[in-house]
């Protein structure tokens, strides 16, 4: 977009007073009395003689002097061109979403646009929305079953995490629900990063039957590292039939949450504990965190400008001395000679 005269100011506008002088001076000029010239007695016999003088030539140095006077006084005035910008600075947050994988995240009880689907594909769905929101926060998913794996490190490249979601799925890891293990990869993880607010969401559809960690245990270690836990049971109680990749299908044993677990966690990492047992119910939480771990924009305005007083300040130059040039040279004058 090209820029507007508002774009341009004066850094000193107070020599634009001085333009009032050139009115001053062109009325001094008309008092000014008449040439300058020498008597002589006789001098009528050559008043027809020669060329008549063109007086007003004299005119014209004067006007390119009034004219390198006003672009003079433009350029002590300095002409600037302004570019505003305005700079958020933020701190950011760490988020470290931690995924269950195990097989019964395989189960399809979850329906988008009126298919079933699974539960894996339906918390990927929400967490890619949810990614999206986090433009300025680094973010990073740690899933776990029997044990954790890290499918994508914490990073600021969202497209890439997105694109790498995919990488969140089952059979990686031996099968199980080991929820304190995958609590303590996250914590660790988030150890490593230096900004002051670091989040744990975890989503998991059972109960902790892996690893030598407890989640209260993981819980605890990730509070004394001064990390938040968020936690969400996902999925619906009862049994389900599971479909697995290689086409079999098998029957869970009854789907039960230990609710009172992830509680605990929540209150211990001093956060929130959550059921999702559809995915608006799903999207909703989680748009409930992204609202509550709002990080805090500083905004900074930044004037930055562009001086532009040697272009009125190279016409003055150029105009004077083209001035002084014909004054000296074709506009030369001397005293005339009057007839007494």
């Amino acid at each position: 977009m090209s820029p507007s005269y508002r774009d341009y100011i004066l850094a000193q506008p107070w020599w634009l007073l001085a333009l009032a002088l050139l009115p001053i001076l062109v009325w001094w000029r008309g008092r000014v009395g008449k040439a300058p010239a020498v008597s002589f007695p006789t001098a009528f016999i050559l008043r027809d003689l020669g060329f008549k003088a063109k007086s007003t030539y004299g005119g014209l140095t004067f006007g390119l002097v009034l004219v390198s006077l006003f672009f003079a006084i433009i350029a002590l005035a300095r002409p600037q061109k302004v570019t505003s910008r305005t700079e958020d600075k933020t701190e950011g947050i760490a988020i470290c979403l931690t995924v269950d994988v195990s097989l019964s995240m395989l189960i399809e009880d979850f329906f988008i646009g009126g298919s079933p689907v699974n539960r894996i594909t339906a918390a990927k769905r929400v967490m890619r929305d949810f990614i999206r929101e986090r433009d300025n926060d680094r973010v990073g998913i740690v899933a776990f079953a029997g044990a954790p794996y890290q499918p994508c490190p914490l990073t600021l490249d969202h497209e890439w995490l997105e694109s790498n979601l995919d990488r969140v799925q089952t059979g990686i890891m031996e099968d199980g629900t080991a929820i304190g293990s995958g609590l303590a990869a996250a914590a660790r993880r988030l150890e490593k990063e230096t900004v002051p607010s670091k989040v744990i969401i975890l989503l998991t559809d059972g109960s902790n039957n892996s690893g030598k960690l407890s989640p209260q245990d993981a819980a605890r270690l990730a509070a004394t590292l001064g990390q938040k836990i968020y936690t969400i049971a996902i999925g619906t109680p009862g049994v389900h039939r599971i479909p697995l990749p290689d086409g079999r299908v098998i029957t869970s044993g009854r789907q039960e949450f230990d609710e009172g677990t992830l509680k605990d966690v929540a209150r211990i990492g001093n956060g929130s504990f959550y059921m999702a047992q559809d995915i608006s119910a799903l999207k909703e939480i989680f748009d409930t965190i992204d609202r509550l771990e709002k990080k805090e924009i500083k905004r900074r305005s930044i004037v930055e400008t562009e001086e532009f007083f040697f272009i009125p300040a190279a016409l003055a130059a150029a105009l004077l001395g083209l001035a002084l040039l014909l004054r000296m040279t074709f506009l030369n004058s001397a005293p005339v000679a009057v007839a007494t």
